[in-house]
């Protein structure tokens, strides 16, 4: 069934024609990736993929992205749940992260279907979330330091110990949570400019009113530029280091195996790749619509291989599937290319997003 789009009104006109106008810029039409994809589809599809596109720029994805944390979550918080349970759940914080992601992973989907708990509740969780990774990233720094020799012998203790930086990576989930918090619904209509100032500071919440001017305003303008749309150097940006959390977790653990595959080179081959073209989307416009959807889609398609091998790693471990809880612990971690592939995933939304005037 084809997406449909509301009614336009005049105004909704204007808007529309200025969004297009939007995508001109030194005279020159800038298409996206996927609006490249449309001479190949079939009519309907070209129509649905128009509306996702429009969708995307305006900042209307609200329940789409809810979803996408919910799911993201829900792979952090079983990838951290069989890392601790190999650690014995020895300190009773360890717990903190499985509980927080099925949170977290309730939230996405209840805000999905509800605006209260899509402003109210996901935020908490969001911020929870953030807030655990880098308590998470403090202690397995101290735990990395208690290991005999310390930081002295930094590479043999920073693979043998807790993965370092395997609780910031849990923290991207809180970060999707953030911004899913500030889009728009898929079925709002498009706002004029003053009606848009006007419901923002009609929902801002008390918290803000007890901060100074300076500071209000500065979260009212990212606040607007998330709701229209308009904040693709900093997704690109967060591509970027969330590419490094990933990059970095394939290398020790491909490194503890030794490398035994060459295929096993390729997600740390991608990361730098991925980095450069999120950060050099602060500058330019051309990397955002080239280099970033090209290495983020390789980045998307080396985690759902990697996904392949390290389940059918798990599956040729001593008993496979007679002894699947017992060898998804202590095979490859299963999850961990997904992880990756979702770093993919953010630059290709990026580089559908508008930037900020």
């Amino acid at each position: 069934m084809a997406l449909t789009t509301p009614t336009k009104t005049p105004t909704e006109s204007r808007q529309t024609r200025a969004l297009r106008g939007n995508s001109i810029h030194n005279g020159q039409h800038q298409y996206s990736w996927l609006q490249r994809l449309q001479p190949l589809l079939s009519p309907t599809l070209a129509h649905d993929e128009q509306v996702v596109i429009q969708h995307i720029r305006e900042g209307r994805f609200q329940r789409s992205l809810a979803l996408i944390t919910a799911f993201s979550s829900l792979l952090a918080g079983l990838e951290v749940t069989y890392e601790h349970y190999i650690g014995s759940y020895s300190q009773q914080i360890m717990y903190t992260p499985v509980f927080i992601s099925l949170g977290l992973t309730i939230a996405g989907v209840g805000a999905a279907f509800n605006r209260w708990m899509a402003r109210v509740l996901l935020p908490i969780l969001s911020w929870l979330t953030i807030l655990d990774g880098v308590i998470g990233f403090y202690l397995h720094v101290r735990g990395i330091h208690r290991k005999p020799g310390g930081w002295r012998i930094p590479v043999f203790n920073i693979v043998m110990g807790p993965p370092l930086l395997a609780p910031l990576l849990f923290a991207t989930s809180g970060f999707l949570g953030l911004i899913t918090t500030f889009l728009r619904r898929e079925d709002d209509l498009p706002q004029t400019a003053h009606a848009q100032v006007r419901s923002t500071r009609a929902r801002r919440p008390l918290w803000q009113d007890m901060l100074p001017r300076e500071i209000t305003q500065d979260i009212s303008t990212i606040e607007q530029d998330i709701r229209e749309g308009q904040f693709q150097r900093a997704m690109g940006v967060a591509t970027a280091i969330s590419a490094f959390f990933s990059g970095f977790e394939s290398l020790y653990s491909h490194y503890k195996n030794n490398f035994t595959y060459r295929i096993e080179w390729v997600p740390i081959v991608l990361t730098p790749a991925v980095m450069l073209a999120g950060i050099g989307t602060i500058w330019s416009r051309a990397l955002a619509r080239t280099l970033l959807p090209l290495t983020s889609a390789l980045a998307l398609i080396s985690g759902m291989i990697g996904f392949f091998y390290h389940a059918r790693g798990v599956l040729r471990r001593p008993g496979g599937t007679k002894l699947p809880l017992y060898n998804i612990l202590y095979g490859p971690p299963i999850f961990a290319p997904l992880l990756f592939a979702a770093t993919g995933f953010l630059g290709l939304l990026a580089s559908l997003l508008r930037r900020a005037k």
